[in-house]
Formats: C-alpha cells, structure tokens, sequence
C-alpha cells in the first residue's frame, strides 16, 4: 500500500519474499478514453477528459500511463472516442520508445468494422470491440485503467496479490467513508478478500450496514477496528487472459455496472485494497480542489517521487520570468512571464502572462498552446493571450488560450453556483472560462 509522508512524498512498501515472478512483460494495459465528460463541461467542450490539463503541464492521461511505465508495464492501449484530437495528439507527442524494446502507447480509436459501426457503449463494450487487437499481442493478463483518475499505484503489487490468490480476476478498491459509499458500486470480501457480493451505489441503511468491511479485514490491513468503512470499486481490474474472453462473451457493455456482478460466484474474483491517495476527476468541483491541493504544503499528491516520474510531453520551454511579484502556495509552470502580480493559492499553466497590477487568488490558469509572437498577429482591439493589467481573479478556472482584458474582474460571488453567463460558466461554485475565450477590458464576471 502507498503511505504518505509529511513531506509528502509517496512510498512504495517492499515486496514480499514471495517467489512469484511478477509478469509485467506478459501484461497488457487498457485505458479507457472516457464518453463525454458532461459533468466536466466546458472543460470538455473541445477535448476529451483524459486530455484536461493537469498540474499547470500535465494531461490526467499521463497518470494512468506513467502508473504503467513506473511499474514496468511498457505495452498499453489507449481507447478513445469523444474529442479526441487533442488526446491523440498528446500521447502521439509524448510517448516515444526506441526500436529495440517492444514498448508502445497505441491509440484505439472508435471506428467503423464488418462486425459494427456502433460507438462505443461503455466501458466493457470498447474493450470488446477491440478485443481482437488485444488478443493478437502475447499477454496473460490485461489490466484496465481509467484515464481520467488522480492517484499513483504500483501495479506489481496488485499483479502480485493476483498471483498469489489464483485470481481469475482482481478488483481493485478502496476504502471510503458512509457518506461517499453511496456515490459507487461496493464489494463485499470474505476473510480472504474474495469478493462475494456488490451493490452499485446503495442507499438503503440497512444494505450500507450489510456491506461494512468486518472488524478483523480492517485490522489485518492496518486499519482502525472501529471505523466505518466499505470497499468501493475504483475501476481498476486485472483479468486473466481467457477469463477476459468469457466476461465478454455476451452484450454486457460496462464492467462495474455489469461484468463485474455477473463474474462473481462464477470466478475467484479477489479485492486488492489500496489505501493511497486516489480521486475521480468526474466534476468542475473535484477537479478544482485536486489541483489546488497540490499547492498545499503537504499535498494529498505528489508529482515527485525518486525513481518514479510523471511523464509528459517535453516542449522545452525557458525558465518561468518573475518580476516584483507576490507569490503565496501556488505552481508555476515552464515559459511563464508574471510581472508585479499577487498570486495566492494558484496553479499558473505552461506560457502563462500575467501583466502588472493584476491578483489571482484560488485560480487554475491553464496557460497557452503558443505565445503570441508564434501566431498570427490578433486584431488591434484583441486583448492579448493571458492575464492583463489590474484584474482581479478569484475562485476561477481560465482555459488555455484566454484572453483577459485589462481590468477584468472574475469572481463566483452573488452568482448562482451552477449557470451560465456570456462568456463564462459557473460550476460547482467555480467560474469557468472556456478555452480560446477573448473577455474585453472592463469586464466584470
């Protein structure tokens, strides 16, 4: 299990004395691309959500795939479908092996074929669709990820536990509070972790009271006896190679909603507990606190741990300019030019400029594809890419490429916590401007 520190650094517990052969090299991943991302909206408006950025320099993809590279898991899949040039893109950018290793980070797009031309109905179903490729490569076991999820796992430990168990098929969970249980598909485990019921999303007391992890489970993972916790799935599996084939052999077309409950009492289906940092990045408000979290001085997240980075694209970019400015808990990203400024709280994104006299407080500035001077020349009356002269920015998502105007002031206060407005959203509390936006001087949000 991963723990973290007071400095918040992650660290990996060590294997155990096991003789089992951990068979990364006989492992092939599959990360799910994601449908829509509506409750990420307008963050998805021109991308898919694995392609969000993350972190001021990241993608939330390059956390699933950096999971696999760390654990030395070199053959992986990427399945997407929705607005997803910006994804293919990226990966295609990122992710580049020599001709000597048969490593990859492939893209199965949705497409058209003699057995169907259905987009893909969810997650079990993208895998099906594309099981043919999957089954061409010489994998024994399949683990699927999802690419739009916070966290940093070591996926030998769970390869590990599903040898040992003689696991069909292996769930990963973690464990959340009464309150959170009610939000995903939970697992009931024997004394031996074999799951042997779920329920997705219950909400009558006396089923919550049912699927409560024993006194004795929590114990053995180091858990307070007394607390009241459950297993809730993190979409996380690790399948047997012909085991795949059979859960796929019918029209199911998700794994927590479906495959996973009929698989149970038919397989040894085997929970792996994780007790690390995780969050699903499924809305504006979870994706806004994850982000600022990582300002904090002991981040629930960390983006660096020895020996085990977070890949991305390189874009070899200067170091970031800081002229009389003020800067209290906040990330600031490569190629930024910040000029007597307050910045409080705050990621600052790749080629993000902020003009003088301007205060950011609680903002994710996304930052910019391009600077200026490598584009064509805006109109005369355009403001230009970034943060301009005297505004104020408070609790405010801007998206790449936005254009603030001098004196704009952007705030969530007296706004209704969901709605939209001209040129902006508010969700979950949370100012969004759009990516490619352009808000005139003056203006007040």
């Amino acid at each position: 299990m991963t723990t973290a520190t007071r400095t918040g650094k992650m660290h990996f517990p060590p294997m155990s004395s096991s003789p089992v052969i951990l068979p990364v090299n006989r492992t092939l991943a599959i990360i799910m691309g994601g449908g829509a991302g509506t409750r990420l909206f307008p963050l998805t408006q021109e991308r898919a959500k694995p392609a969000v950025p993350l972190g001021g320099k990241y993608r939330l993809v390059d956390i699933p795939i950096s999971n696999c590279l760390n654990s030395g898991i070199r053959s992986i899949y990427v399945l997407t479908q929705f607005n997803s040039m910006s994804l293919h893109r990226h990966i295609n950018a990122s992710y580049k092996f020599d001709n000597f290793t048969p490593s990859f980070v492939e893209i199965l797009a949705a497409q058209q074929t003699p057995e169907g031309s259905r987009w893909y109905q969810g997650t079990a179903d993208a895998v099906r669709q594309n099981l043919r490729y999957f089954l061409e490569r010489p994998a024994d076991y399949y683990i699927i990820l999802s690419g739009d999820q916070l966290y940093r796992m070591d996926y030998r430990q769970i390869l590990r536990q599903h040898l040992e168990t003689a696991a069909d098929l292996t769930v990963a969970t973690i464990p959340v509070n009464r309150t959170a249980a009610t939000g995903f598909g939970l697992m009931q485990t024997d004394d031996d972790k074999k799951i042997i019921r779920f329920v997705e999303k219950p909400k009558d007391p006396e089923k919550l009271d049912s699927l409560r992890i024993p006194p004795e489970l929590l114990h053995t993972i180091g858990l307070a006896p007394d607390a009241d916790l459950y297993q809730a799935s993190m979409g996380i599996y690790v399948f047997n190679r012909q085991v795949l084939k059979e859960c796929l052999d019918n029209d199911f077309v998700d794994f927590g909603k479906n495959v996973i409950p009929n698989a149970i009492g038919k397989y040894n289906v085997q929970a792996y507990i994780f007790q690390g940092y995780w969050e699903d990045i499924g809305t504006i408000g979870a994706f806004f606190e994850a982000n600022l979290n990582l300002t904090d001085e002991v981040p629930q997240y960390s983006f660096h741990v020895p020996g085990a980075p977070i890949y991305t694209h390189p874009r070899f970019l200067p170091a970031s300019v800081v002229r009389s400015a003020r800067i209290d808990k906040a990330m600031i990203s490569d190629g930024c030019v910040i000029d007597q400024s307050t910045i409080e709280r705050s990621i600052i994104g790749i080629r993000s400029i902020i003009k003088p006299g301007s205060t950011l407080k609680n903002v994710i500035l996304m930052g910019a594809d391009h600077y200026e001077a490598d584009i064509p020349q805006s109109a005369p009356e355009i403001p230009w890419i970034g943060i301009g002269r005297d505004c104020h920015i408070e609790n405010a998502i801007i998206d790449k490429n936005a254009r603030i105007g001098d004196g704009v002031v952007i705030s969530p206060k007296g706004k209704a916590p969901d709605s939209d407005g001209k040129g902006y959203y508010v969700r979950d509390g949370i100012v969004v401007i759009p990516k490619n936006s352009v808000i005139p001087p003056g203006t007040w949000i």
